[in-house]
C-alpha cells in the first residue's frame, strides 16, 4: 500500500465510529472472527482498544492484521484502523487512488 492510498484510507476512517471493542480478554478467537466478518462486509473498520486491555495497540493491530490477512492503516493511541479489499472486484466499495 502506498502512502497516498494510506492517506486516503485515513481520511475515510476519520468520519467512522469504532464498530468493535477489545477489552480485558484481549484477542480471543471470537474477536478475530468478528474482525474478519466486519472486514468482509465493510473493507475498512475502526476498532477501539479499551483501557482494561493490557496489550499495546500496535501489537494488537499487527496480530489482527496477520490473522485476518488485512493491512494496518493506522494506530492512534487506542484506535486501530484495518483495511482488506473485497475478494471480488465487483464487490469492492472502496476504490483506492
Amino acid at each position: 500500500m502506498t502512502s497516498k492510498q494510506r492517506a486516503y484510507l485515513k481520511g475515510l476512517a476519520m468520519t467512522m465510529d469504532p464498530i468493535l471493542q477489545i477489552g480485558k480478554s484481549s484477542l480471543t478467537p471470537e474477536i478475530t472472527q468478528a474482525v474478519a466478518e466486519a472486514l468482509a462486509a465493510r473493507e475498512l473498520i475502526k476498532i477501539h482498544v479499551l483501557k482494561n486491555c493490557m496489550e499495546d495497540g500496535k501489537e494488537l493491530a499487527a496480530t489482527l492484521a496477520e490473522r485476518t490477512r488485512s493491512q494496518v492503516v493506522q494506530v492512534i493511541g487506542r484506535m486501530i484502523v484495518l483495511y482488506r479489499p473485497a475478494k471480488e472486484e465487483k464487490d469492492r466499495k472502496i476504490v483506492l487512488p
